[in-house]
C-alpha cells in the first residue's frame, strides 16, 4: 500500500500497553470500539480452554495471577457498550508510561486529538484508539500462544496491524510513524514500507558519570512525551525535538534523523 506524502505536517504515536489496569472511575469522555474484536475473540476461545495452571506456565505468572486472568477470560466479551468492566483503554491502563501520560488530566479537546493520534499496540486487542473500550485482561505480545494463524501472537497478528497504522497514516496524509513503544510491541508492526518515517525517541538519564537508559524513567518519559505531544498539538518532528519537560532536552549531538536523544542530568 502506497503512502501520500505529506512532509510529516501529521503523525501517530505508538505506546505500548501496561499490565496494572484501573477500572474504578467514570470516564466523562465518549467511546469507541476496537477495529479487531473478531481477531480477539479468537484468542479467548484459545485462552477459555486453558486451566489457571496452563495460564501460570504459558505467562510466567503466580497462582493468584493465573487465577484473576483465569476467571478474567472465562468473562471476557467483545463488548460494544461502556459498563463497570468495559471502558476506554488509555483511562484504564496504570503502569509506567501512563503515570507520564496522566490521561485522566486530558480535556475533551485534547482527548479527541489523542484519539486521532495515538495508537495503543495489544495482545488481545491487536491495536487500541485511546478511547477504544477494552475489558480487562492480560495478554502480553511475546506470549507463545499457539493458535491455528501459527505459534506466537507474532504469527497470529500477521500483518493486520500494520495495515491498520499505514491505513491511518494514510488517511492523515503522513508518512511519519513516532515509536514510544517497546521492541516487544513495535515489533508486531513487522517491515514498514521504506517510505514511512519511523522516529523513536530515546531517553536517558545521568548516573555514575555517564548518560543511561534507565527502564522506569525511560517508560514514564514515554508517557510525558505523549502528554506533552496531545496538549501541544505537535505533529511534526521539528516540533517534536522542542520537547522539554521534566528536565529532559534534546542532545542534537547525541541524535540522528530516527532516533532524538532526550537527556537528563540532576
Amino acid at each position: 500500500m502506497s503512502l501520500t506524502i505529506s512532509y510529516n505536517t501529521a503523525m501517530i504515536i505508538v505506546l505500548s500497553p501496561a499490565k496494572t489496569l484501573d477500572y474504578e472511575f467514570e470516564s466523562p469522555h465518549d467511546y469507541s470500539v476496537p477495529s479487531f474484536l473478531n481477531e480477539s475473540s479468537k484468542l479467548i476461545s484459545q485462552l477459555k480452554k486453558k486451566e489457571p495452571k496452563d495460564i501460570a506456565s504459558l505467562m510466567g505468572l503466580s497462582d493468584k495471577l493465573a487465577s484473576l486472568n483465569y476467571d478474567r477470560y472465562q468473562s471476557w466479551s467483545a463488548s460494544k457498550e461502556l459498563s463497570s468492566s468495559s471502558k476506554p483503554s488509555m483511562l484504564v491502563f496504570k503502569g509506567d508510561v501512563y503515570q507520564g501520560l496522566q490521561a485522566e488530566d486530558l480535556s475533551k479537546s485534547e482527548m479527541k486529538f489523542a484519539q486521532k493520534h495515538i495508537r495503543i499496540l495489544s495482545g488481545l486487542y491487536g491495536i487500541l484508539k485511546p478511547l477504544d473500550l477494552m475489558k480487562p485482561y492480560r495478554l502480553e505480545m511475546g506470549t507463545k500462544l499457539e493458535t491455528s494463524e501459527g505459534k506466537n501472537l507474532y504469527e497470529f497478528w500477521g500483518n493486520k496491524v500494520q495495515k491498520n497504522v499505514l491505513e491511518e497514516l494514510n488517511n492523515q496524509k503522513s508518512d511519519l510513524l513516532i515509536n514510544l513503544a517497546s521492541k516487544e510491541y513495535f515489533t508486531v508492526l513487522g517491515k514498514l514500507p521504506e517510505e514511512v518515517n519511523v522516529v523513536s525517541p530515546t531517553f536517558k538519564d545521568y548516573k555514575n558519570g555517564k548518560y543511561k537508559i534507565i527502564s522506569f524513567y525511560a517508560k514514564k518519559a514515554r508517557g510525558l512525551m505523549a502528554k506533552w505531544i496531545i496538549q501541544n498539538k505537535v505533529t511534526d518532528f521539528e516540533e517534536l525535538v522542542k520537547f522539554n519537560v521534566d528536565g529532559y532536552k534534546y542532545s542534537k549531538s547525541e541524535s540522528t534523523s530516527t532516533v532524538p536523544v532526550f537527556l537528563r542530568k540532576p
